[in-house]
């Protein structure tokens, strides 16, 4: 997976260095986060809030990092843990105490919300803002004219850093349309840039799609099924 990230920041470009990799682990076990954390992998993605503080309590029961230079080419790293899903007011608390990143805040009460709650000894919540681009009734997100807005209230927020934009376009196998897409989160990130904002980073692409994210500027892509397999049923409880 690296190496086709690689590809594809070379195609267009770009260093590949200035892509991360986001491992999107939900409906997965712990087994199959410990064996790519074995191999490198650091940053991990949540959707389902109990499912996730479970398999993060075994994780970090069972894994710590080795020093660098050692068996683990990325050495004493922390695990890194990212909440990617829909995120519902009554569940903030328990996101801002648990995770590092929160990508999918799309409303001032749920920034608020995670800012109140984000324990005071934890470094801020990392935060993107979730734009909705294609205008599907079922896909979640801001409207992007109101993203500039939404923007200035979080980076007012104690407890939070504001760091981008995330998205989910609608499905498509057309190149050209997964293009236009990921172009138009782009230009809601270089509007609110241009607005005095300093955000640095694009969380859009997954495994179908991520060298058309790569293309219009991602800084995170967010990939499971190419790193993982087939997903096994949702756990129940969230």
């Amino acid at each position: 997976m690296l190496e086709r990230i690689a590809a594809a920041a070379r195609a267009c470009g770009r260093a590949p260095d200035d892509i991360a990799l986001l491992a999107v682990s939900k409906t997965f076990d712990a087994d199959a986060v410990l064996e790519l954390a074995d191999c490198g992998q650091r940053d991990f993605g949540e959707n389902y809030l109990q499912e996730a503080l479970a398999k993060r309590t075994e994780v970090g029961d069972r894994w710590r990092p080795q020093p660098s230079g050692r068996s683990r080419p990325d050495g004493d790293r922390p695990l890194v843990w990212h909440f990617i899903g829909p995120v519902q007011s009554n569940k903030t608390r328990a996101i801002a105490e648990s995770f590092d990143w929160v990508h999918c805040v799309e409303r001032d009460k749920v920034a608020r919300r995670l800012s109140e709650q984000r324990p005071p000894g934890l470094a801020p919540l990392q935060v993107c803002i979730q734009v909705d681009v294609s205008g599907e009734a079922t896909k979640s997100g801001c409207d992007p004219e109101d993203a500039l807005e939404l923007a200035r209230t979080i980076v007012a927020l104690p407890g939070l850093r504001l760091r981008g934009l995330m998205a989910i376009p609608a499905p498509t196998a057309d190149t050209a349309l997964q293009r236009m897409q990921f172009a138009r989160v782009r230009a809601v990130f270089e509007r609110l840039r241009a607005a005095g904002l300093p955000l640095d980073t694009l969380s859009m692409g997954m495994s179908a799609d991520l060298e058309a994210a790569i293309a219009e500027g991602a800084t995170i892509v967010r990939v499971g099924t190419a790193l993982f397999g087939a997903r096994p049923p949702k756990v129940r409880g969230d």
